[in-house]
């Protein structure tokens, strides 16, 4: 059996990914935390989650129960991920990364820390999004040079990053595909005499309201017709799922860095 621990266990996803956890047969929940002044420290970890009690406490650090699992589940911030990555990595720890907004200096030190160990590291867990990132690619190589590309996110008010993790590997899928620089491309705000929309930029705007849980739309627009490839997730479940799909399938891996493409057979 497959002990994990789950950072942010009092938090959206944790909660999930707990409960998702408890719901499957190959793996069990070993350990779990938050930071040190979460109200929730030192409550039980299912009750926590809302599904019983499983005998877990929340600790305040990694430190505490990094000894009691396999396996890291990470969707938190950037900096506490790269805080328990610098724990996790020199033990050999496996570690899953769901934490969006990752970027600059604390990516290539969150990854280079993964490399030394067995990490899945992926700005989305879900398994329609990832088969879309693939569907994406297709399309772009069909219609990239020809049709305008464009990327509408759409999350809940309280979501902190912007744009979103997924929308940002949606755009470098597509600049990838079509040879062109994102940094240099990449528009994320429209306002006043702009001009002309010129051929080579990817538009990615972002939309945060209410309670939606997660929305993208990859547009593809010609003369005369567009194309229009959609993911809405209805709750977190999906990404949970993913999530733990991921820590199974990582234990078999030997040390390296992975995404959910590799999980998922789409490479």
């Amino acid at each position: 059996m497959i002990k994990a621990i789950v950072a942010g266990a009092a938090g959206r996803m944790g909660k999930r990914i707990i409960d998702m956890i408890h719901k499957n047969t190959e793996i069990t929940l070993s350990g779990a935390f938050e930071r040190p002044d979460h109200p929730s420290v030192n409550e039980d970890a299912g009750l926590t989650a809302g599904i019983g009690e499983m005998g877990v406490r929340i600790a305040g650090s990694l430190a505490d129960v990094i000894d009691q699992g396999d396996v890291l589940i990470d969707f938190t911030t950037p900096q506490a991920t790269l805080e328990n990555m610098a724990l996790a990595s020199p033990r050999g720890l496996a570690v899953v990364i769901g934490t969006t907004g990752i970027t600059g200096d604390i990516l290539k030190d969150v990854m280079e820390l993964a490399r030394k160990t067995r990490c899945v590291l992926a700005p989305n867990m879900s398994v329609g999004v990832n088969v879309m990132f693939k569907i994406a690619q297709e399309m772009a190589k069909i219609l990239g040079k020809d049709y305008d590309m464009e990327i509408l996110e759409v999350h809940h008010r309280l979501k902190k990053d912007a744009p979103s993790g997924t929308a940002m590997r949606l755009a470098q899928v597509l600049a990838d595909t079509v040879g062109r620089d994102l940094d240099r491309v990449g528009i994320y705000e429209r306002k006043g005499i702009i001009g002309e929309r010129t051929d080579d930029e990817i538009g990615i705007q972002t939309w945060r309201a209410g309670d939606i849980t997660g929305e993208h739309t990859v547009m593809f627009a010609g003369i005369g017709e567009r194309l229009e490839l959609i993911h809405r997730a209805h709750n977190r479940d999906n990404f949970a799922r993913g999530a733990v799909k991921a820590a199974i399938w990582v234990m078999g891996q030997p040390q390296g860095l992975y995404d959910m493409q590799d999980v998922l057979g789409l490479k």
